[in-house]
């Protein structure tokens, strides 16, 4: 039997390169070598064999990050049955919905979750197996887990696995609503893995990652942590951020790669003067999730930290456009063009392609696009059109090529017939030395329609008054993409990859369909 699918990852390491190093526990320091991780993740597929898992069912991870979170994903691989990555900070409500749109057996879950899975019970459940938390872990080795490993035969399992089959169904992040469950090949996540190779600063063999974006989400899982397992390289995974340990974990390992969210960089770069810290081993670094402010990137860079940008989407495995390393500069907010393999379109409201330099949808095609929404006919068939993903993002092209995420095509205000696109005036915003965070909205209004809504996060021991940001954007743009409304927070609401939920902004100032005042 062949196994074309990720499963044989580990063995095919494990033959040519049995002891280099594959994984590091940053939170223990444990060392596993792709060796012992084959047998491992063996000895996994055959317990969970035994517990009736087979091709096609469903198992589920609500963990936070640690290394036997890609023992679980491989194990399940080599069964050609398919991992449920689940946010770990849903609720039980929130959690019941996933395990139930997706049928899963058996659940995986840190222990310190164990009691909201319980809760969730999700009705096809059968079994919840605890992992243990980087706590247990540095207590004792001999986990309820690793009895079970111990347990379990480390022959390789031979079940015929093909590129076209589910490896992964992966909930998007709901910020509209409801989360889909976007299906994910085995053949999409080998192709990520050779585009995050092919780019400018792509993997190499002896590259070092540092894992600390959570790895339920494509971000932490298919930036770097898998594509650099693919090519033999070592990851070191944290098991939640904090930018002290993160730099901590720097100072200690060195790693050439890394994948943060805007957020997680700006906490970086804040802590990064105490004590200094040394940044300048990162070779290969990647934002992603929500757009990163142009101000963060010039901060990072100061510090010889060089932060590569580009595209991509749960739907996409996820790397979709690229920006060399050398043209971040000059090409400040751009995400650069497509990847190998991968073809673009901006079409606009009729399909049609637009003009360089306009604004329209974003199409999608190649061989890492997703096999469509799990239980969603209505929903795939509205994405997958005719060999092409309908992304639901507005972006630009200029005439060299060079893209530009405008915004999602949702979040677009349009005020007075005019389309304003918040990230524009969010980066506008940002420059601002009052600022630390900035978001924008559109808000009812009986006269335009729609009024540019600001929702800003001051700096500590910084005053600023609304006016004060309408009269500072009113100097760099035009006067209709400029906030009417600035409303002061504390916070912005985030989910679990960085990305500000703009629905709850929205539903804060809107009653009734009508504009609050404040």
């Amino acid at each position: 039997m062949m196994d074309n699918g990720i499963g044989n990852w580990p063995s095919m390491r494990a033959r040519r390169n049995a002891g280099r190093t594959a994984l590091i526990d940053g939170d223990t320091g444990r060392v596993y070598a792709f060796g012992e991780f084959e047998s491992r993740t063996n000895a996994l597929a055959d317990v969970l064999r035994a517990k009736g898992i087979a091709a096609g069912e469903r198992v589920a991870l609500v963990s936070l990050n640690s290394t036997h979170m890609l023992e679980v994903l491989f194990a399940v691989a080599k069964l050609g049955a398919v991992t449920v990555p689940v946010n770990f900070r849903l609720t039980a409500a929130e959690i019941r919905y996933i395990l139930d749109d997706s049928g899963a057996s058996i659940v995986f879950c840190s222990s310190g979750l164990t009691a909201t899975v319980e809760q969730a019970d999700g009705a096809t459940v059968r079994e919840v197996i605890e992992l243990p938390s980087a706590a247990d872990r540095s207590r004792t080795t001999d986990s309820h887990y690793e009895q079970l490993l111990a347990g379990g035969d480390t022959t390789r399992v031979e079940v015929a696995v093909e590129g076209a089959d589910l490896c992964a169904i992966m909930y998007t992040s709901g910020t509209t609503g409801v989360p889909k469950g976007a299906m994910l090949t085995h053949a999409n996540m080998v192709w990520n893995a050779v585009h995050y190779i092919t780019v400018d600063t792509g993997l190499r063999p002896d590259d070092i990652a540092l894992t600390a974006a959570p790895m339920f989400h494509i971000g932490g899982l298919g930036v770097y942590t898998l594509p650099l397992f693919y090519l033999g390289g070592t990851t070191v995974i944290m098991e939640s951020f904090a930018a002290g340990p993160w730099l901590d974990l720097l100072d200690r390992y060195r790693p050439t790669a890394a994948f943060c969210v805007p957020a997680m960089w700006a906490a970086i770069e804040a802590a990064a003067d105490n004590p200094v810290r040394d940044l300048t081993s990162l070779r290969a670094t990647f934002s992603g999730g929500a757009p990163c402010p142009v101000v963060l990137i010039e901060a990072l860079r100061r510090r010889g930290l060089y932060l590569t940008e580009g595209f991509g989407l749960t739907e996409t495995a996820p790397l979709t456009t690229y920006l060399d390393a050398d043209e971040v500069a000059e090409h400040a907010g751009s995400v650069g063009k497509p990847v190998n393999h991968v073809r673009l379109r901006i079409v606009d409201d009729h399909n049609q392609d637009v003009a360089p330099g306009q604004v329209g949808e974003l199409l999608i095609r190649g061989p890492n696009v997703f096999a469509g929404y799990w239980h969603k006919p209505e929903a795939t068939a509205a994405a997958l059109r005719e060999g092409w993903f309908y992304s639901g993002d507005l972006a630009r092209c200029d005439e060299d090529g060079y893209y530009e995420i405008v915004d999602r095509k949702k979040d677009m205000v349009i005020t007075g017939g005019e389309n304003v696109y918040p990230a524009e005036v969010e980066q506008v915003l940002y420059r601002h030395p009052a600022v630390a965070e900035a978001t924008v909205i559109g808000t009812p209004d009986p006269k335009w329609g729609e009024a540019v809504t600001a929702v800003i996060v001051r700096k500590p021991g910084h005053p600023v008054e609304a006016a004060d940001l309408i009269t500072w954007t009113r100097e760099r743009l035009a006067h209709f993409k400029c906030p009417r409304v600035v409303e002061f927070v504390e916070a912005l609401p985030r989910n679990a990859t960085g990305k500000v939920l703009k629905r709850e902004l929205r539903a804060r100032w809107v009653e009734g369909g009508a504009a609050v005042t404040r």
